[in-house]
């Protein structure tokens, strides 16, 4: 009852937060892009958080628990996707937009817009989806509530959370969520260690696969697990979102590259407390233990449980409850994200755009709120749809990553990509995605490999084959930042 009653409290307060801080939000502006006024510190630990749920906390740290370092391979995708944002968040920034479409009609056209929201609102909601999970996960593990009763507080609390103050509730709860689940692991991993004898006894408890660079992997399924990540990150509209946040060009490259930095740091120690965590616990690596219903979890294998579960069994309480807490709030921010970023997407490049051109700001803003609500729902719905988190982390990754990153990063690339050619690359990338998994394509091989490969040459071909873009088209992306990054 102790950690029920200490996850319900931590959230508690981010709501009263989000409420305060609904009181400053009178526009699209401030709900979408937090008024433009978003300092480096901010935006460090909003997009820490961000990317930082249960892709992570779950998903990776499973895999860390059944296959070892080869896990990072997971992780690496991140972090080359992020080291290559550097070089486009301050002309991001720059363009001053509100969404990802906005930036592909701008670039190619308005069909683009069209196409880009309908992969953002499938694949984000599918992503909010498997979060709604993961805090459902958490509170059955912990508490020994209903997992299903776990997944409709989680929504419960995302949903609200995000209709109250959009941008400003999100940006503000994940600097103090990464801060805790940050200086928490730091703490975890040196005990678990010592439950464990030492790193030695972890070496001696756990096969020699689980040290080396592939593990149990083919390079072909290493680098399938790399590729979705790095896509998704490449053209994740939560970041580009996140740059139109920034008070300034300088601010937006500022924080891309201390974030680097400390996602780097932190699924390190995320992926070697799940190692130790695979010594001291096996039993959850035991398919008939969660067959068998040992470990209410709600979740496909219960590996992906393994930092919630050392927390639980290996902490004092009162650290547990506290990073148990931070976990939950951690994958309620994440979520607020996902599901943020469709809703906006929906009020400003359909409601907005195609349906009442003249709307208010202060229309956009309600329209804005419902949507939160009814996409919320409609991530809710589609629980039923994965039966891991893992699972939905690359279908969803890979929608978005191949259907619109290649598309995204020509603009700021390649001068000589067309309007034709955008369209083409995000149709031909969404399409392959969903009809490779409605059609049963995983049993040949990963999504990735025919959608991204389908979505390249589409952008490359139908680019070369047509008449160059005109200067109007392609000039604003390949601008220089200011000197002062105003």
């Amino acid at each position: 009852m102790i950690y029920l009653t200490s996850i319900l409290v931590y959230l508690g307060v981010l709501v009263i937060l989000a409420a305060i801080l609904s009181r400053r939000v009178r526009n699209q502006d401030d709900f979408m892009v937090a008024g433009r006024k978003l300092g480096a510190g901010v935006l460090v630990g909003t997009l820490l958080a961000t990317w930082m749920g249960s892709g992570s906390l779950l998903g990776a740290a499973g895999l860390a628990y059944r296959e070892g370092f080869a896990a990072l391979w997971f992780s690496a995708g991140a972090w080359i996707g992020i080291g290559l944002l550097y070089f486009v968040a301050a002309r991001a920034r720059r363009l001053a937009l509100f969404t990802v479409p906005d930036l592909l009609e701008l670039r190619y056209h308005v069909a683009a817009r069209v196409l880009g929201t309908i992969t953002t609102v499938v694949a984000y909601t599918a992503i909010t989806s498997y979060q709604f999970r993961a805090g459902g996960a958490v509170l059955a593990m912990t508490t020994g509530l209903d997992a299903e009763a776990g997944m409709i507080i989680t929504a419960l609390f995302v949903i609200t959370f995000t209709a109250l103050a959009g941008m400003l509730s999100v940006a503000y709860t994940d600097l103090v969520n990464g801060a805790v689940m940050t200086g928490g692991m730091v703490i975890v991993f040196p005990i678990l260690l010592s439950k464990a004898g030492g790193w030695s006894g972890v070496v001696a408890s756990l096969p020699a696969s689980h040290f080396s660079l592939f593990g149990n992997l083919t390079w072909v399924e290493a680098i399938a697990y790399m590729l979705p990540a790095m896509l998704l990150l490449l053209g994740e509209a939560n970041m580009y979102q996140r740059f139109f946040s920034a008070r300034s060009e300088s601010t937006a490259r500022r924080a891309v590259a201390f974030w680097i930095v400390g996602l780097v740091g932190i699924e390190l120690v995320l992926a070697c407390t799940a190692i130790v965590g695979s010594a001291l616990y096996p039993e959850l690596g035991d398919p008939s233990a969660a067959a068998a219903g040992a470990l209410p979890i709600g979740v496909k294998n219960a590996s992906e449980t393994i930092l919630l579960y050392s927390i639980r069994h290996g902490l004092p309480v009162a650290l547990g409850c506290l990073l148990l807490a931070a976990a939950v709030s951690m994958i309620v921010s994440t979520a607020d994200s996902f599901l943020l970023v469709p809703s906006t997407n929906l009020a400003r490049d359909v409601y907005q755009r195609f349906l009442r051109p003249r709307a208010t700001p202060r229309e956009i803003l309600i329209v804005s709120r419902v949507l939160v609500v009814l996409l919320g729902l409609a991530a809710y719905v589609q629980l039923r749809f994965f039966s891991g988190i893992l699972e939905a982390a690359m279908y969803a990754y890979t929608m978005y990553g191949a259907g619109l990153t290649p598309a995204i990063l020509a603009a700021f690339f390649w001068k000589r990509a067309t309007p034709a050619g955008g369209v083409a690359s995000i149709a031909g990338g969404m399409l392959v995605t969903l009809g490779w998994e409605l059609g049963g394509g995983t049993a040949i091989g990963p999504t990735v490999y025919p959608a991204l490969a389908t979505s390249v040459v589409l952008l490359f071909g139908v680019s070369l084959l047509g008449r160059p873009p005109s200067r109007d088209r392609w000039r604003r992306f390949f601008e220089e930042p200011t000197a002062g990054g105003a």
